[in-house]
Parts: structure tokens; C-alpha cells; sequence
């Protein structure tokens, strides 16, 4: 009887360093090139998110039809739920009237409920185990829900706090500082911290975002949006070019 332990490909990438510089540029791309299009457009926040929207749903069918990993299409897919993310986000805060509070509570509870579902459902929430369409469906949609949230937190402490949004990025970047000690001087679990550094990447990314492009007078430096997506994106693909990806792997079967 063979002794090799069966591995199973997961189709999202290993979790590296530079996994989470592109996780960040993805994040503020997906502000810039979200407001780009609802506020530079002027297409407003419900017809900027039925774009995005469609956008996502051609990248999440795309990824789950896929046989493999391909750093790309995730890459895409990871872009289109943060377009959608910051328009659905403004659209609940701002059109809606929910507020920064109401929304950040409800996108709470409903990220919550996402990843209580996937591990009622698997006996996991980790990423390794990212390989079958059913796991595809819970992780794009915990995906989705917590880059919204993101951008309505990244709002809530930009706006609300009086820190703007120098001071709100330092804030987020404090917090996945001591998110990074855990993981490198304490037994946390990895699966939570993993989650709790994806969800604090979004507003960090928020906040970086609305610092590039909104008016001076705001606090921001006014950078044109298409320029700043442009460059952001630019990064991303030399990052995808310069740095081989490879898909997480984990033993088959295995809950841990």
C-alpha cells in the first residue's frame, strides 16, 4: 500500500507574502475603479453595481467551471468582488440610507452567517479545501461579503471618526500588524487569523483608495480614478508575471 498522502489542489493560491501585497492593490483597485465608475461616470451607485454585479457572476462561473488553478482568473474574480463590494456598499450606506453603521452590522451578520454555513456544511472554513464547486459557491460568497463590508467600515472610520483617510488606513494597518504577531508568536488559529487579515486588507484598501482619489478638500490628493485603477492594475499583473503562483494544497479529507 502506497504511503504518499493524497493531496487535492485547491483553486485559490498559496498563502504568501505576496499573496497579500496583491490582496491589497486588489482592494484599492477595486475603490478606484468603483467610483470611477459611479461618481467620475456618473452612473450612480445602482447602475455602477449592476455593471460590477454582472462582472462578478462572469468571473465566479468562470472560476468554478475551471478544472485548475489559474492565478488570473482568480486574480479577476478577487477584483470583481471588490468593484462590486465598494459600489453595492456605497449603494446600501448612501442611496439606501442604511448608514455606515446599518450596513457594516448587517454585511457583519451576513458574513457571518456565510462562514457558519460553510463550516456546518464542510467542517471547515479553510481556503486549502477550495476545490470543489459547492466549497467554490461558500468561499466567493463569504469573498463577496466581506469586501462590502470592508468598504463600508473603510467609510465608517474615514468619515465618521474625524481620522480621515490617512489616519483610517494607519488604523487598519495597525490592526493587521497585530493580526501578523499572532501568527508568527501565538497558536491562533490560522483559519481565523487568514479570515480576519482578509477582511481588514478590504477597508485598508478602502481607505488607501478614497486617500488617492478623492477632492483635496476631502482630504484626499484628487488623483483621477482611471489613472490611479490603471496603475494599480499595472502592478498587479507584474506582481502576477514576476512572482509564480501556486495553488494551496492540503491532505485530502483532512479537517484541520
Amino acid at each position: 500500500m502506497s504511503s504518499a498522502v493524497d493531496m487535492r489542489a485547491s483553486k485559490v493560491p498559496e498563502i504568501t507574502l505576496i499573496f497579500w501585497v496583491i490582496k491589497i492593490a486588489a482592494t484599492t483597485l477595486g475603490e478606484t475603479a468603483g467610483d470611477a465608475v459611479t461618481m467620475s461616470l456618473d452612473l450612480g451607485y445602482l447602475v455602477g453595481t449592476a455593471i460590477y454585479a454582472a462582472f462578478f457572476v462572469i468571473c465566479v462561473a468562470g472560476q468554478i467551471r475551471a478544472r485548475r488553478f489559474h492565478p488570473t482568473l482568480y486574480w479577476l474574480t478577487i477584483v470583481a468582488t471588490t468593484t462590486v463590494g465598494t459600489t453595492l456598499a456605497d449603494f446600501a450606506d448612501r442611496s439606501l440610507g442604511i448608514g455606515y453603521i446599518g450596513g457594516s452590522t448587517l454585511l457583519f451578520v451576513l458574513l457571518m452567517a456565510s462562514l457558519v454555513a460553510w463550516f456546518a456544511t464542510e467542517g471547515t472554513v479553510s481556503v486549502d479545501t477550495v476545490s470543489t464547486p459547492r466549497v467554490e459557491a461558500f468561499y466567493w460568497g463569504t469573498i463577496l461579503f466581506s469586501q462590502t463590508l470592508g468598504t463600508a467600515l473603510g467609510d465608517f472610520l474615514a468619515d465618521t471618526s474625524g481620522l480621515g483617510y490617512g489616519g483610517g488606513a494607519l488604523v487598519f494597518l495597525a490592526a493587521l500588524a497585530i493580526v501578523a504577531a499572532a501568527y508568527y508568536f501565538t497558536d491562533v488559529s490560522r483559519v481565523l487569523l487568514f479570515w480576519a487579515a482578509f477582511i481588514l486588507t478590504r477597508p485598508l484598501g478602502a481607505t488607501v483608495g478614497d486617500f488617492l482619489d478623492k477632492p483635496r478638500a476631502n482630504g484626499g490628493l484628487a488623483l483621477d480614478r482611471f489613472t490611479a485603477s490603471a496603475v494599480l492594475a499595472a502592478f498587479m499583473i507584474v506582481c502576477l508575471l514576476v512572482f509564480a503562483q501556486r495553488p494551496a494544497t492540503r491532505p485530502h479529507g483532512s479537517k484541520a
